[in-house]
């Protein structure tokens, strides 16, 4: 039986699309054992997943200590994998694939960049630009394997697998309206809309639609949720008392909601997973084209302010990296209405039928 490990040591949206690494593989060599390498944190995404066997988690302010890694390397060599997938190819992944000795190991390599060490045996070139709908994130975790192990019918859709509990989750079964969940914070301040744009959207909806609306935001974002929560004119219309506090929890109570209105980030990809109508707001430094999955203008949909100021600034990695530094002026530019304009009739098609 072959042993195969991919190292997704990233964030929740990352290690969700990377399952699809195991689904595709699995159709190849069906009788192997794929395990998955994660922070802790992300683990639920991948969690009941019939294509991976097991799941090894890792802290992430640990290994970013020297010592920890080291250790980590030589524990996932005694493993004596037979194939590593490496999707992210960092220093921390690519160093783990060197020194586990696995016979393949596959990797991204980027063109012209050389390295006295041969972390990988399959160096991939990542693409150029996407050519799927699926958007170039996904695409090129599909790529990883389909250059190495050649897919009749490659998976490009991640999926998530409840149990039978999670799908008869209860805590919303009171509420009568359907259920509209908005990620009023980034996972990050810099994927975070200013707050008076969140609180603006939030009473357009409750204003226009028969809704109750509930928040999406980390454990230790509390008290900014709240905050926008006692800003928002009807609060009777949003549902504050239901929160999840981990993984699991959160894709049994956004099973049960409507839709997504949400600023780019694991929370769209985990909607997307459960086939619920997602509207995306891109931070702008983020490049639309490598995360825009599934767009079709009308189940998946998503303004950037690129959209609507095509030659506003520049998409060039050196210009990205400064942006995101603080992108807070250009989020400002990005305004309530231009976002209602694509939000409107996203809204009227899901909600009006």
């Amino acid at each position: 039986m072959k042993k195969i490990l991919v190292i997704q040591n990233k964030r929740i949206g990352d290690v969700l699309i990377a399952s699809l690494i195991a689904a595709n593989i699995k159709q190849i060599i069906p009788n192997s054992r794929v395990d998955y390498f994660v922070y802790d944190y992300t683990t639920g995404v991948i969690e009941n997943n019939p294509n991976i066997d097991r799941i090894i988690p890792i802290n992430e302010k640990e290994l970013k200590k020297i010592p920890t890694l080291i250790k980590t390397a030589w524990r996932i060599r005694k493993e004596k994998y037979d194939i590593i997938f490496d999707p992210y190819s960092k220093f921390q992944s690519k160093f783990i694939s060197l020194i586990s000795q696995a016979p393949v190991r596959v990797g991204y390599h980027k063109k012209g960049k050389r390295s006295i060490f041969n972390f990988h045996t399959h160096k991939i070139l990542p693409l150029v630009k996407k050519t799927l709908p699926c958007g170039k994130s996904i695409e090129e975790r599909v790529y990883l394997v389909n250059s190495v192990f050649p897919l009749k019918t490659p998976i490009y859709t991640p999926k998530l697998y409840l149990t039978d509990t999670e799908k008869k989750y209860s805590k919303l079964n009171s509420y009568s309206k359907p259920v509209v969940m908005v990620g009023v914070l980034g996972s990050t301040p810099q994927k975070s809309m200013p707050y008076s744009y969140v609180v603006a959207l939030i009473d357009y909806v409750t204003s226009n639609f028969e809704v109750n609306i509930m928040f999406n935001y980390a454990p230790n974002q509390k008290g900014e949720a709240t905050k926008i929560y006692e800003a928002c004119k009807d609060q009777n219309a949003i549902i504050f008392d239901v929160y999840e506090s981990n993984i699991r929890g959160f894709i049994s109570l956004m099973n049960q909601c409507k839709l997504l209105i949400s600023n780019e980030g694991g929370s769209v990809h985990i909607a997307k997973a459960l086939d619920k109508p997602t509207f995306t707001i891109f931070s702008p430094y983020i490049l639309k084209s490598d995360w825009s999955s599934f767009e079709d203008g009308q189940m998946h949909t998503s303004v950037h302010l690129l959209d609507e100021k095509p030659d506003l600034f520049s998409t060039s990695r050196k210009d990205r990296r400064k942006i995101e530094q603080d992108p807070s002026f250009l989020y400002n530019q990005l305004t309530p209405e231009m976002i209602l304009k694509k939000l409107t009739p996203f809204l009227k098609y899901h909600l009006n039928e």
